[in-house]
């Protein structure tokens, strides 16, 4: 089974001016890649924190990614956090360096000299057409923050995280959590490789819960969604999909 973590880098998420789309597109992505999700922090531009955000993201998940704090400026503090949590340096990617050079000139700034600094044995991945790399050190993947570029890049990657797909399935009720748990628990006991969400509307939805079946196995999960349907009262099903 393939999972993953996620660790937004931005002070301008935590702040509240940006609004971040990164994480709910990542989320979505792996998803129907068959990669189960099982962590999203977000941590300011600050070295410390990201390392320790990369620690606790690598060992819940086989894949770990990051979106933002690369680029030219002070704030893109992130390719020195991957290679100071992995213990290597940051040195220049050659291929990346030469292509400023023919695009500046000879003489770089040291802020576009930035744009090709990489941890130390990183796999750097040219795509064709296109003017930056996707960088992943093991399995950390290192995308852009800018929403439209970090979706260029992880388009660029993402078969690589295909995985067997997650099977789901949902019953929409017209009762309240209260009056179905005891249903829900049997359920569980029932199908214990099958996870079982419940999910309540407080609002004018036409259905008062929600209740989600995802697995592996798509006969288990239908098996398990039927179980639970039929302990629960008539009427009780307003739909199913």
């Amino acid at each position: 089974m393939s999972t993953a973590a996620i660790v937004v880098i931005g002070n301008e998420v935590l702040s509240a001016k940006v609004t971040d789309a990164n994480g709910p597109f990542l989320a979505q992505e792996l998803r129907a890649l068959g990669v189960e999700l099982r962590r999203i922090e977000t941590v300011p531009d600050e070295i410390p924190l990201i390392v320790d955000a990369l620690a606790r993201a690598r060992s819940s998940g086989h894949w770990v990614f990051t979106s933002g704090g690369i680029g030219p400026t002070h704030d893109d503090v992130t390719i020195a956090a991957i290679a100071q949590a992995f213990g290597v340096e940051v040195v220049h990617d050659p291929k990346t360096l030469s292509m400023l050079h023919e695009r500046f000139g000879h003489t770089l700034k040291p802020a576009l000299r930035r744009l090709a600094e990489i941890p130390r044995g990183c796999e750097v991945v040219w795509s064709e057409g296109f003017m930056f790399p996707v960088l992943v050190m093991e399995r950390v993947v290192v995308l852009p923050g800018v929403p439209s570029l970090l979706r260029e890049a992880f388009t660029r990657v993402r078969e690589r995280f295909r995985a067997a797909p997650i099977f789901s399935g949902a019953v929409f009720l017209s009762l309240p959590e209260s009056r179905i748990a005891e249903f829900l628990d049997a359920t569980v006991a029932e199908f214990p490789q099958v996870g079982i969400g419940s999910y309540p509307r407080f609002d004018d939805a036409d259905h008062r819960v929600k209740v989600t079946f995802d697995g592996r196995d798509q006969d288990i999960v239908r098996r398990a969604q039927q179980a639970f349907v039929t302990r629960l009262p008539p009427g009780a099903v307003l739909r199913e999909e």
